[in-house]
């Protein structure tokens, strides 16, 4: 039985959920999930929980993000990407100076409105699901931070940008609204994501190479112990009758003054991840994962 997280590469053509459904194939696990969506046209890193590392999921999904994108100017979809219907197209008479310091300006806080072509729900209904079906709705604007944009390309039409970004930020709308802004529209005609917290894009796998892996029964050797997450959480290991509360889920007193701590059995496997709760002057359960 695996309990890790694989660092795939998802691939164009593939959604996110299609990974998901070939990993179960081939691991022969059904508890896995995913850490985040990409578009089927976007590439790059997918962390991807497997067995009690499902418990990460949430965790995993609020990590920074990296990416890599390329937009033009002066065409609008109404997806946002080149997967939809062109729905203006401008004449664009912008500097490469100006076209850098639109995009230079969208770096630290910021209200995102998400864009109808999206999984996000609202009244029980995904978005897309709505948009395909000509429906439009109203969406909230949500809080995001852009920590750093780096411009690899430029011209007066075109760029290639690196984007470090919070959960739930949308490149594609970044691509637009940069667009917008500029007032000649804007497309995002190209995603790659680099990184998803500390899985990086040179250590991830092919969905051809992960089954040849587990053809050999080497898959191991590409999984990411679930302990590995937390290794910026201090080591202890319990024993005796703190070792039998962590057992049952009880809190336990340790003798340290740590945030959190990763917690041990005195056999040497990883049992869960404790907080210390000022209240009640004790270490308690964040994360079990016996």
């Amino acid at each position: 039985m695996i309990n890790g997280i694989i660092n795939v590469y998802k691939e164009e053509g593939y959604t996110s959920f299609d990974v998901v459904a070939k990993l179960r194939g081939i691991t022969k696990i059904r508890k896995i999930g995913h850490t985040g969506t990409l578009d089927p046209d976007a590439t790059g890193v997918l962390p991807v929980c497997i067995g009690s590392a499902t418990k990460l999921c949430d965790m995993l999904t609020d990590k920074t993000k990296e990416y890599v994108a390329d937009m033009k100017l002066g065409i609008t979809t109404d997806t946002q990407d080149m997967s939809g219907q062109v729905i203006d197209e401008k004449e664009v008479n912008i500097t490469t100076d100006e076209f850098r310091d639109a995009i230079l300006s969208f770096i630290g806080p910021s209200k995102q409105i998400p864009p109808m072509y999206s999984a996000l729900k609202v009244g029980g209904k995904k978005l897309c699901d709505m948009a395909r079906a000509g429906v439009t709705v109203e969406r909230k604007p949500r809080d995001i931070n852009i920590s750093d944009i780096k411009i690899l390309d430029i011209d007066d039409t075109s760029a290639k940008i690196r984007v470090n970004c919070s959960k739930g930020t949308y490149i594609r709308t970044l691509c637009n609204d940069i667009g917008q802004k500029l007032g000649c529209g804007a497309v995002m005609t190209g995603l790659v994501r680099t990184r998803s917290g500390s899985f990086a894009i040179d250590k991830a796998y092919k969905l051809d190479q992960i089954e040849e892996l587990a053809k050999k029964g080497e898959l191991d050797s590409i999984v990411t112990n679930v302990d590995e997450v937390f290794s910026d959480h201090k080591a202890v290991t319990v024993s005796g009758e703190n070792e039998k509360r962590v057992l049952n889920g009880n809190q336990i007193r340790l003798d340290m003054k740590e945030r959190s701590v990763r917690v041990y059995l005195e056999n040497g496997s990883f049992a869960a991840v404790y907080s210390f709760d000022k209240n009640k002057d004790c270490f308690v359960p964040f994360k079990m994962f016996l």
